[in-house]
């Protein structure tokens, strides 16, 4: 028991297969590891150029990024941003985070469904 929650308050410190992965991608496909734009957060970005350029959607991570850690609620000052995200991808914006969605932090998807209802982003249910 004690191994399970040292490694969860881990993952959320220090990734090892997020490590992994990416010196493989280093290794292998540089070109997708170098930041083609740079913004100071999601505010900044133009949904709409992204979509008349060809994206056709959207995976954000969780922590840090759209949320505050833990919190299961939109940074407050994303919110019109995200709510513009979602009108231009529809339903082809989604959630891949090291803690919803991960079965060893999320086995029964609780955490997930919630997410899902708070923020109205499909959260991508993995096991890395």
């Amino acid at each position: 028991m004690w191994w399970t929650e040292l490694k969860s308050a881990l993952g959320q410190r220090f990734n090892v297969q997020g490590v992994a992965s990416s010196l493989e991608v280093f290794t292998k496909d540089k070109d997708l590891i170098v930041p083609h734009i740079s913004v100071p957060d999601l505010r900044y970005i133009d949904w709409d150029e992204l979509k008349r350029r060809g994206f056709e959607g959207v995976v954000f991570d969780k922590d840090n990024t759209i949320t505050a850690p833990y919190s299961l609620g939109l940074w407050a000052p994303l919110e019109s941003s995200i709510h513009h995200c979602k009108s231009v991808f529809r339903n082809n914006v989604a959630i891949f985070s090291n803690s919803a969605g991960l079965h060893e932090y999320d086995p029964d998807g609780k955490i997930s469904m919630l997410l899902e209802r708070t923020i109205g982003i499909k959260v991508i249910r993995h096991s890395w």
